[in-house]
């Protein structure tokens, strides 16, 4: 493992963070799962493709593009071993061969030159300390026409993950920050755009996607995953008793409109980019977001 320069996030993701993400994989997966295969698809992912997971947590996506790389293989990478660990063994449990995982910083990693065909990552991507460095190391991690893919979310005003989590905001904070921090930190296309093409990325482009996300089997189970989220539970603990009851208590009415027979759904929204590392003379080119 190379040095560490996102040490708050090694920290969080090291933490509480990590080991609820690990222990709860099936659930996070739920949540995230409808994104994967456009993602991939962007991806456009051949056969002998060599393929860099960058985020890739408890590893999920990194087994999906393995397996449209059976000639290939494909790298995960995150800052998490609680989740690495889940990652490795969900890989032993499902039988994909050609698929490993590291524990390292992808904004210092010595990835080899031109090592691989395609970056992805699926909501891994909005937390580097510093972008351009992290990008720019993707970048040059890449082969001549290497291509990226990611998803990353968009600003939640207006969305229903925003309406579920600022039901909260008369008793706790907004657990995500202001829209643009954060989570939220790719939000604007324009400001993706500017660093894509500072670490030598072309052909920019932001497509808004939508997916179904679930969160539980009644609005009981949803309320009670969501209040134990990393975010969302550090504001809690700040909060007075009766302060994070009412917050719990608001949560819940906020996620009974999305309750469905079989689930808690919402639908989810993120900007789905694409880029691709220059083959040569090429000059970057902008696109300004579908």
């Amino acid at each position: 493992m190379s040095r560490i320069v996102n040490t708050q996030q090694a920290e969080a993701w090291n933490g509480y963070e990590g080991e609820h993400w690990a222990a709860h994989d099936d659930r996070y997966d739920a949540v995230n799962s409808g994104f994967n295969d456009v993602l991939l698809d962007a991806a456009a992912l051949g056969e002998r493709d060599r393929v860099l997971d960058i985020g890739c947590g408890n590893g999920q996506l990194t087994r999906l593009a393995a397996r449209r790389a059976p000639l290939g293989q494909a790298l995960g990478v995150d800052l998490s071993a609680p989740m690495l660990a889940t990652a490795r063994a969900r890989a032993a449990e499902e039988g994909v061969p050609n698929v490993a995982f590291a524990q390292d910083d992808v904004q210092v990693r010595a990835f080899p030159d031109g090592g691989f065909d395609a970056a992805v990552s699926r909501f891994g991507v909005m937390f580097f300390a510093d972008p351009v460095a992290a990008f720019t190391n993707v970048a040059r991690a890449l082969r001549p026409g290497g291509r990226l893919a990611f998803l990353c979310l968009t600003a939640l005003d207006g969305t229903d993950l925003g309406t579920v989590l600022d039901a909260m905001s008369a008793h706790v904070p907004r657990p995500t920050g202001p829209d643009g921090t954060g989570p939220t930190s790719f939000a604007d296309p324009a400001r993706v755009r500017t660093v894509l093409a500072a670490a030598g990325f072309a052909d920019v482009r932001c497509t808004r996607v939508e997916a179904d996300q679930i969160w539980g089997r009644d609005v009981a189970d949803a309320a009670a995953f969501l209040g134990d989220w990393g975010p969302v539970a550090h504001h809690l603990r700040q909060a007075g008793p009766d302060a994070a009851a009412r917050a719990r208590q608001a949560l819940a009415d906020a996620l009974r409109p999305y309750a469905h027979p079989d689930a808690v759904r919402t639908r989810g929204t993120a900007w789905l980019v694409t880029a691709g590392r220059p083959t040569g003379g090429e000059q970057p080119r902008h696109y300004d977001a579908g």
